[in-house]
């Protein structure tokens, strides 16, 4: 189980099965007593219509050095997925656009928490300034070179994976 220590001091809200918001919760709290929360991802593809991935930093609690969605994290307290959605940009990517909502999913993870998912979408080709602590490099791939690095072992966050099968038809 992961530390979340560095952010227990981050909150969450905690909602139901509608997604209405009944409580608010640490991040230690949520992922301890296992409390449906939110998240968002924003999927960035170039002009070439290639879809950008980020490398985890070594320093994240959660799946260091796995590829991830170029954008993601936690929905805080107070705010719309939007919100966070554009929060979550800057934080990462240092960077501030417009950007459009793709898909609402439920998601079930294999330590038993569940999640509501938003996923947004921008097209964008750089640069991106990466925050250290959180991003090692973000680089472009195609649908095909993604499902070769799955194929050949390569680490990914369960949620982008999630996505990739549900939306895209990756194995």
């Amino acid at each position: 189980m992961p530390s979340y220590s560095l952010i227990s001091m981050e909150y969450l809200d905690v909602v139901n099965d509608k997604d209405q918001v009944v409580g608010k919760a640490s991040i230690s709290e949520i992922y301890e007593k296992k409390l449906l929360h939110r998240i968002v991802h924003i999927l960035i593809f170039n002009n070439e219509g290639k879809l950008a991935l980020q490398l985890r930093s070594e320093h994240k609690s959660f799946c260091p050095l796995h590829w991830s969605t170029p954008v993601g994290g936690h929905v805080q307290s107070g705010e719309t997925y939007m919100q966070g959605a554009l929060r979550e940009f800057k934080e990462e990517l240092g960077t501030e656009m417009p950007i459009g909502f793709l898909y609402r999913d439920v998601y079930d993870d294999d330590r038993g928490l569940k999640k509501f998912l938003e996923t947004f979408k921008v097209v964008f080709d750089g640069p991106f300034e990466v925050n250290p602590e959180e991003v090692i490099k973000v680089e472009y791939f195609t649908m095909d070179e993604i499902q070769k690095l799955i194929e050949e072992g390569g680490k990914f966050h369960p949620e982008l994976l999630f996505l990739l099968r549900k939306h895209y038809g990756l194995k």
